[in-house]
């Protein structure tokens, strides 16, 4: 038997393979093997149904978004082309037509 990696998350010796992930009884976490021995701790940016974001995709937005410091709202439906993914709360850079430099968060925003 193998000797399994300890969880990265709280470093438990416990884990356990099921299929291609490895699990970690204490915490809950779930990990690929092989993304984690690459080293490579890459976030995915989803939207709200889901599916996988990338920088320069367009996507439209769910529900009425009020802007703040600003009596207007950015309409459900309104499209934003050309994304751009930071990190921090609000995950999405944009510029939407009519009211200028945006960020969004990923979760008000589906795929076009």
């Amino acid at each position: 038997m193998s000797k399994l990696p300890n969880c990265p998350k709280c470093n438990s010796e416990y884990t356990y393979e099921d299929g291609s992930l490895l699990i970690c009884p204490e915490c809950a976490y779930e990990w690929n093997q092989e993304t984690e021995t690459q080293g490579e701790d890459v976030k995915v940016y989803k939207d709200a149904n889901g599916n996988t974001l990338n920088d320069g995709d367009t996507v439209t937005v769910i529900k009425d978004l009020k802007v703040k410091g600003s009596s207007s709202v950015i309409k459900i439906g309104t499209k934003v082309r050309n994304i751009r993914l930071v990190d921090g709360d609000h995950d999405i850079d944009c510029k939407i037509d009519g009211f200028g430099a945006m960020k969004l968060k990923s979760e008000f925003v589906k795929k076009v």
